[in-house]
């Protein structure tokens, strides 16, 4: 079953079905909760928390669709078949005849047992045939090794927890979601939590000193889908003192100007606040000018630093310190779990919530943009195991300001082509009506990806399109800027990753 084309492709489904069974098997069903799985399939730490983390529940219904894709092709012969029912974890092993209703198996230890697993497996092949007995005879053989296996490994793993505290990622590897490890996000200027569309959880300000918290009554915010998360701030000069355990981490400043706009001075704002940031006591960024930085004022302007670490007495202190009497100011902070030497990869889809996909990889709603507008659509395209994936775009004549650290980085774009739209937007309703063309240019910070670019001509036999560029470097103020500009009809993107070589 596993090596069959439904589970080769995903090995993170093989694994947590594999770690299902196996569990099971050893008599450990009573195991086989959130948590464990987070932590044993998903390598999440031990201070997982599934209601900001919800990796499991996401890869869990994943893997019953994948089952059901299974069952329905390459395993449609199989005489035995495995569920995982909804809102539980613990797999079911039930005949091709039977009904989710009467499972022939739903646990190998049920709450009142007619005998030990190995019995009731026997009772009921042995009256099959005798292959099948002694199948199940050599599948309980195999049981009691893998449950030995498991439960050194487990405690093993325990052990190991017990003795070290919690660290970030000391160094690359293969992540499956985001990296596991701490996670602080913190509000500037503001007395309450907020929870944004990737749905993760921000404090309010603290561990702040000096300073005071400043409120916008600016409505629109650019290059965001939380403009109110840019309408506060902390400004003047002050510090954070951010308790942080040992590891690597990457620290993402987030900045909005707002007190200049274009209708404050002659010069729209550039020149008007200057000021350095240090962690640590070492500069990050001097003479940061943040509506320069951004490209204008009243947008949302990202700055990205990996390799950050806390000092022996594991805190982080970071300084803002605003020049020629004006303050510095800072919107948000973010404290990431970082690998060494690189900066985190960044995947953003067109839509507006954060998704899981078929490789488990985590994308982030949309995000860093300008310009265009979002379609979602109901027909699910072809030549992909993962539809969901392409099932929204962005379209028009837009771009994206995606913020990374100095290196080199592979940019990967993602494309849909639909021949006639029908999706369930008034905006693909009108697509459909008007039967647009598709042909655009795209843009890295002025140098051109793509020209002239037909997406129906390139979206043959499939309607996936997916173009990679390598050995980009990001321009001066820390952005690869992609613009997609509209040569024909109106330029289309689904799916942006930025990943560092």
């Amino acid at each position: 079953m596993l090596n069959s084309k439904e589970f080769s492709r995903s090995p993170t489904l093989a694994r947590m079905l594999s770690y299902l069974c196996e569990v099971q098997f050893a008599g450990e069903a009573d195991r086989i909760k959130e948590y464990t799985i987070a932590v044993e399939v998903f390598r999440r730490a031990d201070s997982f928390d599934q209601d900001s983390d919800s990796i499991v529940r996401v890869e869990a219904n994943r893997l019953r669709k994948r089952l059901a894709e299974y069952y329905a092709q390459s395993g449609s012969t199989r005489p035995l078949r495995i569920t995982i029912p909804v809102g539980q974890y613990v797999p079911r092993f039930e005949t091709a005849e039977a009904s989710a209703q009467a499972p022939l198996v739903s646990t190998l230890q049920p709450a009142n047992p007619p005998g030990n697993p190995s019995d009731q497996l026997v009772k009921y092949f042995k009256g099959k045939h005798w292959a099948w007995w002694l199948a199940a005879v050599l599948a309980t053989m195999l049981a009691g090794t893998t449950g030995t296996w498991l439960i050194l490994r487990h405690e093993a793993r325990v052990s190991s927890a017990q003795s070290r505290a919690p660290t970030a990622t000391e160094g690359p590897t293969e992540q499956i979601g985001p990296p596991a490890g701490e996670e602080i996000r913190i509000l500037a200027g503001t007395t309450r939590s907020f929870v944004d569309h990737a749905g993760k959880l921000w404090s309010a300000d603290k561990w702040f000193t000096g300073g005071n918290a400043v409120r916008s009554s600016v409505l629109q915010i650019w290059r965001t889908e939380e403009p109110g998360f840019y309408r506060t701030s902390r400004q003047g000069q002050f510090r954070y003192d951010i308790p942080l355990k040992r590891g690597v981490y990457e620290l993402r400043l987030h900045f909005a100007e707002t007190a200049f706009g274009p209708e404050s001075t002659e010069t729209g704002g550039e020149g008007s606040r200057l000021m350095t940031i240090r962690a640590n006591g070492k500069t990050l960024l001097a003479d940061l000018d943040v509506v320069a930085d951004a490209g204008a004022s009243r947008t949302a302007d990202v700055k990205i630093f990996p390799d950050i670490r806390p000092e022996p007495n594991e805190i982080l202190h970071l300084e803002f310190a605003g020049e020629d009497g004006m303050p510095a100011m800072v919107s948000a902070i973010e404290i990431l779990p970082g690998a060494q030497g690189r900066m985190r990869p960044v995947r953003v889809l067109a839509r507006q919530s954060p998704y899981y996909s078929n490789d488990s990889h985590w994308w982030s709603p949309d995000n860093y943009f300008e310009g265009g507008q979002l379609a979602v659509f109901a027909e699910p395209v072809t030549g992909t195991d993962d539809p969901e994936l392409y099932e929204t775009e962005r379209w028009g004549n837009f771009s994206y300001a995606i913020p990374a650290s100095p290196g080199r980085y592979s940019i990967t774009l993602h494309f849909a082509a639909r021949r006639a739209p029908s999706g369930e937007s008034s905006i693909n309703a009108a697509l459909s009506r008007m039967q647009v063309s598709r042909v655009f240019n795209v843009f890295c910070n002025g140098k051109a990806l793509l020209q002239n670019f037909d997406l129906s001509k390139e979206a043959h036999p499939s309607d996936v399109v997916i173009r990679k560029f390598s050995g980009l470097e990001p321009n001066a103020q820390g952005k690869f800027l992609l613009a997609f500009v509209p040569v024909n009809g109106y330029a289309s993107v689904s799916g942006i990753e930025c990943l560092p070589q």
